[in-house]
């Protein structure tokens, strides 16, 4: 409780007090990069009190350009230890209903996260925009269940991961988290201590498949993370005829 307190505390001071002047530092210079190297230190520093030790597996299998990282997400603790774990500055996928968080939104518009509707389905992002990204050489990293897991088990993943990859020719690394759903399940705001496994599976070269080809390269990306993770959070077998929506 004392751990989870104060990594809050920690992060609520470095919101409010430090990060709108990386905000304005980065509207004077027009380049994110040191506001994003600096929060990266803040975030390793907030993960450190919570508690939490990471390692990573496969960091050969990150191709050299801009890629596409889908991932499960079983827990809020997902978030910081990934941007942690993928070693250069990443773009994010996150749902909208976060940037309207005071001073955080707006350091994350100016990282260049992208705000998503989840109730919206494949059209609620503009693939212009995010293929901009990328081959400006910023990776993306998308949760492609589309939510968390409510039981930190895989669940089937939502299209979007694949239609955005394909459309701007982007290698697409899956990536299993393992580990949250202990440290921090659904609905609980207590932060337990322990460790967690990040592991980047080899990438798939979206540009051989065609928009039409998307659900093929969905269930590749699913089977990559799901032979990744661990049996508690491996997908259960579903029933027949259930389909992604």
């Amino acid at each position: 409780m004392i751990r989870t307190l104060a990594a809050a505390l920690f992060s609520a001071l470095a919101i409010v007090f430090l990060l709108p002047w990386l905000i304005a530092w980065t509207a004077i210079v027009g380049n994110p990069d040191f506001m994003y190297s600096m929060s990266m230190k803040f975030i390793r520093i907030g993960v450190r009190i919570a508690g939490i030790r990471f390692r990573v597996d496969g960091l050969e299998n990150i191709p050299a350009q801009a890629c596409v990282f889908a991932c499960n997400h079983a827990s809020n603790a997902d978030p910081p230890v990934l941007v942690l774990a993928i070693p250069r500055r990443v773009s994010i996928l996150a749902k909208r209903e976060v940037f309207r968080i005071p001073i955080l939104g707006f350091g994350m518009r100016h990282a260049g996260f992208v705000p998503v509707d989840r109730r919206a389905k494949e059209g609620s992002v503009n693939l212009d925009e995010v293929a901009k990204l990328l081959k400006s050489g910023v990776p993306l990293l998308i949760f492609a269940e589309g939510t968390r897991s409510p039981d930190g088990r895989l669940r089937p993943f939502k299209k979007g991961a694949a239609l955005m990859a394909i459309h701007a020719g982007a290698p697409i690394v899956p990536t299993a988290i393992a580990g949250t759903p202990r440290i921090m399940p659904k609905g609980e705001w207590r932060v337990h201590p322990g460790e967690v496994t990040v592991r980047f599976c080899p990438s798939i070269d979206a540009s051989q498949y065609t928009i039409d080809q998307r659900a093929e390269l969905v269930e590749r990306m699913e089977a990559a993370v799901a032979a990744a993770l661990p049996p508690d959070q491996q997908p259960l077998p579903r029933a027949t005829g259930e389909a992604e929506a």
